[in-house]
């Protein structure tokens, strides 16, 4: 009997551009050997749980899709309890994640990739009783990229969420927040809050911060305080793009672990997709929670 892979895979993310690579993909897995089960994904939440109901004689599962089918991988790895290395092709809009581990855009070379790379054990997230990749966030924008369609993304790219967020910077809402880490605690009114374990996020390089590593078992963390002024709203989203920190308008630290709370239940996302309303939110980093395939080890 040949080694058996899971491989699982979002048809409509990006451009739909696998339909056009998925026989060199599936050659390039056959050709060292797999025996392979292809499941594509036809509605949100099936990757999550074909994963979580799969056998344990798979020696890999490969997803390929945007950052959100690598979410519903990863929740159905850890609710499994059973770890098999994780292949992943990206093939959404943005890939943030693909793009921190330095995987390839071309997609049969991400195929040929994870055949000839390595096992890298990485940081995951866990969400009151949810799973992310690497991001959690609230507040400015974090609804785009679900409200976006996706054949507006497909066509615009990072101008569908541009467009998007730009429509709501005449009605930015704050929220009052108790957050509370490692025995420090501040109330304050929020406008953006995001947990993160990316060097990007929505296509930006470092506006997560600087020095970022995928397996230290800590989160970086930015929320930013509610301006007084729409000049002050665009200071600080300038200070957030070039990081350079303003202290006065923002809080940025890293911690392993921390709970934010609210009297108003707060619209969240997590790896770009809708993480529901909560009034108190615990999140908790997993070191090393996962293997994924990468060609090299990120520094």
């Amino acid at each position: 009997m040949g080694k058996k892979l899971l491989f699982v895979y979002n048809p409509k993310a990006g451009k739909a551009m696998i339909k056009n690579k998925l026989a060199d993909i599936l050659d390039i897995f056959a050709r060292e050997g797999y025996e392979i089960t292809i499941v594509p994904t036809q509605k949100r939440g099936d990757a999550r749980e074909v994963v979580e109901g799969r056998r344990d004689s798979y020696e890999l599962v490969v997803c390929s899709g945007g950052d959100g089918t690598l979410d519903e991988v990863v929740t159905g790895m850890i609710r499994s309890g059973i770890r098999t290395p994780i292949g992943y092709i990206p093939a959404g809009s943005t890939n943030d994640f693909g793009g921190s581990l330095s995987l390839p855009k071309k997609m049969v070379r991400a195929a040929e990739t994870i055949m000839e790379g390595r096992n890298f054990p990485c940081d995951v997230g866990s969400f009151n009783d949810d799973i992310f990749v690497y991001i959690a966030a609230f507040g400015l924008f974090t609804d785009v990229s679900y409200e976006t369609g996706q054949d507006m993304k497909n066509i615009l790219g990072y101008m569908a969420y541009l467009l998007e967020g730009m429509k709501r910077l005449s009605s930015v809402r704050s929220f009052p927040m108790k957050v509370s880490w490692e025995g420090n605690q501040v109330e304050e009114n929020f406008i953006f809050g995001m947990i993160t374990n990316s060097v990007s996020v929505g296509g930006f390089k470092n506006i997560t911060g600087k020095h970022v590593k995928l397996d230290d078992g800590v989160f970086e963390v930015t929320l930013i305080k509610s301006p007084r002024n729409p000049v002050e709203l665009n200071n600080i989203m300038l200070s957030l793009l070039n990081r350079n920190i303003d202290t006065n308008a923002m809080y940025c630290f890293r911690t392993a672990e921390l709970v934010l709370e609210s009297k108003e239940s707060v619209a969240w996302t997590l790896d770009g997709e809708n993480g529901g309303s909560h009034t108190k939110v615990v999140i908790r980093n997993i070191c090393k929670g996962m293997e994924i395939r990468v060609g090299k080890l990120p520094v």
